[in-house]
């Protein structure tokens, strides 16, 4: 086992720890914060509780002593390896004073190996220009060679893999190839050296990613330039897995006007923590922001932009997992949209925004480093506060709509924060009810209004190869969401932000051959007010009357839907098998947003109710505790049969035809309940469910087709 490891082990047992011989030790373990890349911790609470730096050098040092290398190879490797993190560590007064003294501590590779060479044997300052090996042996410092080879690859600690992903210039790793070129090392030597280090450097970072770039580790030239557009190609290459179509945004980004010259100029700086920090914006937000910070920091000697503190403030935990603080984000965002390219260019860098300002920072100490952050009002963080601590309540999700009722801002803008991939998951289990709409469209035009997680336009495109399906969805994040997948997956089908109310802003009238209306009319329902009120008739008729009228002749509109059962005067009986039952019947009447839910009480856990009041609670009784802040707000069912055909007749008028109206009880409801309640009727005898959906067809035309 390697000496380093073996001093490690003692330290975590509580043994004595010579300073005199592990310094490196000594300063790792004092550290008094964590100085980390959050882009690979799952949880921020654990910071709290180990040593992340300490942590991660005993992994590289284990992935060392695992690898067969010659005995100089290793023992090289293994004094790199401890002195490569020491720059992130000391106590808080050893850290002032190593600025006083010229160590950076904010680089920490730079810093690192300052300390390391002030260690063995040099001063605190920068490592001189010249015969560097010579020097420290006119010194009489012994394994002068050795320490001037640790020192250059503490140096370059990490860049290779930097490199990779485009946050430095090629040229900061030419001191490797001169290690080479002063003969302190064989081509042969540095080769095997560097892809030992890396992958002890990358392998402790994850074992997957170093997989993943082995190969290309090796193949990365140490000095040749690359152009600025493929570094920040790689610096993205997170959102590019994702979907992200890099080029075609590009491409319009340069059309728009985006300054050039400005991203240019930053070709001969590192970024640090710049994926971590803004990995989740779009690539219009990321490059105004690289933009940003070119342009209020451009001057000579500018080396190193840091967004450590926009990583630090951009995450927090959400039930135990780190989590993207998306109402910064969301503020961020429009702050970004607010800033044109010329606004830039010019340097009007502010948005006029009251509560949102970014700030470029320079330490006295670090002469070339820029540090990037964007500064909150206080009334902003308040707000964020607030919502932060209102998840920790089971009213947040009404809180947070109560904000949207105060503003008159749109109900189903409002983004599902942290469940939008669930969400999207449940939307896409629908297949198998949404494939039956496929026999009805037709043309070769088709929208889909509210598409969720896509599974219908996957469908239009697997099974109508001369259909070109549209979705159009009012949510961001829905929007962001389908077309990043859209990218990943190659998908040919389209997606619009845009609002179901009002679809000839978006399409032209008259070209659409079928609007789909899956499991969507009833939101708009109880979402959108229609002069000011909400859970309105008028609501629905504004949708259906919208896409009437971008409808071609003889074009369809498709509607899947919650119905109500008739006659509406039909009671049911309702005996709760969970104990729970009767308090939750009586949280959801209270909570319930819709109309006025009756029972009465007569019984221990049994309750007589309205049918379709019955129906309503029991479709929200068969979803979990996250669920039902949404589903209180949502009235699945809103006309009986005979009152939707009298609704489609007297707002579409003549020409509506209607071709298929049929209703059923959805699959699903019977299972799920079948041992929670017996359904019975107001005699007390067992009955089945009510049909719970609707299907209907409507063709725009004079005669039935």
């Amino acid at each position: 086992m390697l000496k380093s490891l073996q001093a490690i082990e003692a330290y975590r047992e509580g043994d004595y720890l010579p300073e005199e011989e592990l310094v490196w030790l000594k300063y790792i373990v004092q550290a008094e914060m964590p100085i980390v890349n959050l882009e690979r911790v799952e949880s921020l609470r654990e910071l709290d509780h180990r040593n992340p730096v300490l942590d991660y050098v005993e992994r590289s040092l284990r992935l060392l002593d695992s690898l067969p290398l010659s005995y100089w190879i290793k023992e090289l490797a293994e004094e790199t390896l401890v002195w490569s993190e020491t720059a992130k560590g000391g106590t808080s007064r050893q850290r002032r004073k190593w600025q006083e003294e010229g160590i950076n501590c904010f680089a920490h590779n730079i810093g690192s190996a300052q300390l390391y060479w002030q260690y063995a044997g040099g001063n605190a300052a920068a490592v001189a220009s010249g015969p560097q090996a010579a020097l420290l042996k006119a010194a009489g410092v012994a394994h002068a060679e050795k320490i001037l080879i640790v020192h250059r690859l503490i140096e370059t600690h990490g860049l290779l893999g930097q490199q990779i992903r485009g946050e430095v210039p090629p040229n900061v790793n030419r001191p490797l190839a001169v290690l080479v070129e002063e003969g302190l090392l064989t081509s042969d030597e540095l080769e095997r050296l560097l892809f030992a280090l890396n992958h002890c450097i990358i392998g402790a970072v994850s074992p997957v990613l170093w997989q993943e770039v082995r190969s290309e580790v090796m193949e990365l030239s140490l000095d040749t330039p690359l152009p600025m557009k493929e570094r920040l190609h790689r610096m993205r290459s997170g959102p590019i897995s994702r979907g992200e179509d890099f080029a075609a945004e590009w491409n319009r980004l340069e059309q728009e006007g985006m300054d050039l010259a400005l991203l240019e100029a930053m070709q001969p700086v590192t970024f640090w923590y710049v994926e971590s920090a803004l990995q989740t914006f779009s690539l219009e937000q990321f490059l105004k922001v690289l933009a940003l910070a070119a342009q209020g920091s451009a001057s000579s000697g500018l080396n190193h932009i840091s967004f450590e503190a926009v990583m630090n403030s951009i995450y927090y935990d959400y039930k135990g997992v780190k989590k993207i603080n998306v109402y910064k984000k969301r503020i961020i965002e429009k702050y970004l949209s607010e800033l044109s390219w010329q606004d830039i260019a010019a340097g009007n860098s502010t948005s006029g925004n009251p509560h949102l300002i970014h700030r470029l920072r320079r330490q006295r100490h670090l002469p070339d480093t820029v540090f990037f952050d964007f500064e909150f009002s206080p009334a902003a963080e308040k707000l964020i506060e607030f919502c932060i601590e209102a998840e920790k309540s089971a009213l947040y999700e009404r809180a947070v709509l109560l904000l949207f009722d105060l503003f008159d801002l749109r109900r189903d803008a409002f983004d599902r924060f942290h469940n939008e991939d669930s969400y999207l998951s449940q939307m896409n289990d629908t297949a198998d009810y949404k494939a039956v709409i496929l026999d009805y469209v037709t043309g070769s035009k088709v929208l889909d209004i509210g598409p969720g997680g896509g599974v219908l336009l996957d469908l239009i495109e697997e099974r109508m190869p001369a259909v070109t399906p549209v979705g159009i969805d009012i949510s961001s994040n829905v929007v962001e969401a389908l077309r990043q997948r859209k990218q990943r997956e190659g998908r040919r089908w389209e997606v619009l932000q845009g609002d179901a109310l009002n679809l000839k802003d978006f399409v032209e009238t008259g070209s659409v051959d079928t609007v789909i209306f899956s499991s969507i009319l009833h939101e708009l329902y109880s979402y959108v007010p229609m002069n000011g009120v909400k859970f309105k008739s008028e609501t629905v008729a504004a949708a259906l009357v919208s896409a009437f009228e971008v409808l071609a002749d003889g074009g369809r509109i498709i509607i899947r839907d919650g119905i109500m059962t008739e006659p509406d005067t039909m009671q049911r009986r309702i005996r709760f098998l969970e104990q729970n039952g009767l308090a939750r019947l009586e949280r959801y009447a209270g909570d319930f947003a819709g109309r006025k839910i009756r029972y009465e009480v007569v019984g221990e856990q049994e309750v007589l109710m309205p049918v379709n009041d019955a129906m309503e609670f029991l479709y929200t009784y068969t979803w979990g505790e996250e669920a039902y802040v949404h589903e209180v707000q949502e009235q699945f069912g809103y006309f009986t049969p005979e009152q939707y055909v009298k609704f489609i007749r007297d707002h579409l008028g003549e020409q509506a035809q209607i071709e298929v109206f049929r209703h059923y009880l959805q699959e699903g409801y019977t299972l799920a309940l079948q041992e929670r309640v017996v359904i019975m009727d107001e005699h007390g005898d067992e009955t089945a469910l009510p049909d719970s959906t609707c299907f209907i067809v409507i063709r725009k035309g004079n005669e039935a087709g």
